[in-house]
């Protein structure tokens, strides 16, 4: 379908004042540009309603780093831990605020919202690292809960690197994950690169740049952690993959699924028309992207209603 007539502005008025490429800036400067734009993006919406919101800090592998935890006005006795978005170097809890806001409403879940330590100062494996950290964490503070480990771009591809290694060492079991347009490939050859690579809000000199900072040591892009199109995807919690029609990941989105599906991992692929990269911070403004962010959610709902009913007539018998 035609590009979304908002995000069509939104792509008029950068081209207008065409951003500098992000290697040509300082780390300080690119991430003040993010904030600066999700900031815009909330459009000075008033925040979803949480029931209280702390911040605390918590014992990395050599340093600390923050969790933000919200919990739901309406508690379902679910529990998501969310991995920011921003190329493993510029977003933050305080730039997805307005995420992790939607999702505690939508799906009444406590929603724990890690401040990774950020490359280039910190980068791979600490992001994962205090990724599966923040996980458990999670599940020791909110046990007995259903538990969906979610996140959007590099944090979906966080997210999923953190469900495989739950997967093999058991310390933590996922309901489900949401992955909403994640990297799954570091040498980006799909189509969608080259076709939606520039002009429609995500540079991919600057995707190859984020990846360059956050994986300093080429011979680690084969890790299976950074390689997820392929990794083994065996034995994974139901999984539900958001992608964007004008994205230059789009392809390995939908790649992902597919690759998901093939290892008999329940995988529902919900594509977002007309909309670009970064549309879940978009949601306040943006119609199409508020109903995109609905429908990636009700997805998850969909996973952790059948999940339960399933529990349900188990105890039943």
């Amino acid at each position: 379908m035609p590009i979304d007539r908002f995000i069509r502005t939104l792509i008029q008025w950068q081209a207008a004042d065409r951003p500098a490429p992000a290697r040509t800036l300082t780390v300080a400067e690119v991430r003040r540009r993010y904030a600066d734009g999700a900031a815009r993006s909330r459009g000075g919406t008033a925040a979803e309603p949480v029931a209280a919101v702390t911040d605390q800090q918590i014992d990395g592998e050599g340093g600390t780093f923050g969790v933000r935890t919200y919990l739901p006005v309406t508690d379902r006795g679910r529990l998501v831990t969310y991995l920011h978005g921003g190329g493993w170097m510029t977003g933050d809890v305080d730039t997805h605020d307005s995420v992790c806001r939607r999702i505690a409403a939508a799906l009444g879940a406590v929603v724990v919202s890690v401040d990774y330590r950020r490359a280039p100062e910190h980068p791979h494996p600490v992001p994962l690292q205090d990724g599966i950290i923040a996980a458990e964490w999670a599940a020791d503070w909110f046990p007995g809960r259903d538990h969906v480990i979610a996140g959007d771009s590099a944090g979906g591809s966080l997210s999923l690197a953190i469900a495989m290694h739950e997967r093999d060492h058991s310390d933590v079991e996922f309901a489900a994950q949401l992955l909403v347009y994640p990297a799954a490939d570091p040498e980006m050859k799909s189509e969608s690169i080259h076709t939606y690579g520039s002009g429609y809000l995500a540079e991919v000199d600057d995707l190859h740049w984020y990846y360059e900072q956050y994986v300093q040591d080429p011979e680690l892009r084969t890790d299976p952690a950074i390689d997820l199109l392929n990794a083994d995807h065996r034995g994974l919690p139901p999984t539900v993959i958001g992608t964007a029609e004008f994205d230059a990941l789009h392809d390995e989105g939908v790649e992902l699924a597919a690759r998901l599906a093939a290892c008999q991992v329940a995988v529902q692929h919900i594509p977002a028309p007309g909309l670009v990269h970064g549309y879940l911070l978009m949601a306040d403004v943006v119609p199409a992207a508020a109903a995109a962010t609905s429908e990636v959610l009700a997805a998850v709902e969909r996973t952790l209603t059948s999940i339960s009913m399933a529990n349900q007539g188990e105890v039943g018998e």
